[in-house]
């Protein structure tokens, strides 16, 4: 058995722990796309180190919205199609809600919800057009329910779930599969100096629920799965009581 593999921003450190994850109990061979060549290179040496074989590279920033239909297609080309696509881009800013800086504001919009959604499509059509596969989406509790201190990067990345779900169901009768990741708070370079709040994960832990489940069923899965039930209890308080708790 062998999974050819691509990563969408394909430096992530939960997208690159998923390959790992991976090839510690297959053969995969990965395609990782991303804006810098140099970092991607140094991520495929890193993997072909731990396992995996015969990698490839690709340029493709994010924020070009007009190339992404090509490059994709391009990278589905280059591997003759992939059995699992990992969507790990993403920016984390603007935590100071209406106060954030308006730039890094739009920025996390932009990044979050319309880059990545944009790039969720074409996966998606690339996908359905081979006839099997599955998209694994990261996006993150926040979106479940945005809280004031997080009110821009929750909003955008409740946009893109909810527009994972949306594809998710819309080709549920299909053999491809949108597999929706909601980690909490995950210590990363990207939440480097962020104060790390109970329930914290870490990178292997999102990879071995991601693995595991894609051996499942599942269409969405929570990291730690406790966060279910919180979240399940948060999503339903009154909002004057929501809004006064310290999230």
């Amino acid at each position: 058995m062998s999974t050819r593999l691509l990563l969408v921003g394909g430096s992530s450190e939960i997208a690159l722990a998923i390959a790992r994850r991976l090839a510690a109990k297959d053969t995969v061979h990965p395609f990782l796309l991303g804006r810098d060549r140099a970092r991607l290179e140094a991520a495929l040496v890193s993997l072909e180190r731990d396992g995996c074989q015969d990698g490839m590279v690709g340029v493709l920033d994010a924020d070009d919205i007009e190339s992404h239909q090509r490059e994709i297609g391009n990278a589905f080309a280059a591997m003759g199609g992939f059995d699992v696509v990992v969507l790990a881009v993403g920016v984390l800013g603007a935590q100071d809600g209406l106060d954030a800086d308006i730039d890094e504001a739009i920025e996390v919009m932009r990044v979050n919800f319309l880059d990545c959604g944009s790039l969720m499509l074409d996966c998606v059509r690339e996908l359905r057009r081979q006839g099997s596969g599955t998209l694994v989406v990261l996006s993150s509790v926040a979106a479940e329910r945005p809280r004031a201190s997080n009110a821009v990067y929750g909003a955008a990345k409740a946009g893109l779930d909810a527009l994972a779900q949306g594809l998710s169901d819309s080709i549920a009768d299909s053999e491809v599969r949108v597999l929706v990741i909601r980690p909490g708070f995950v210590v990363t370079r990207m939440t480097a100096g962020l104060e790390r709040p109970p329930m914290a994960t870490t990178p292997e832990l999102v990879a071995e629920c991601t693995v595991r489940a894609l051996g499942e069923k599942s269409r969405t899965v929570w990291v730690p799965g406790t966060l279910r039930y919180v979240f399940s209890g948060l999503r339903h308080l009154p909002r004057p009581v929501f809004r006064r708790l310290p999230l």
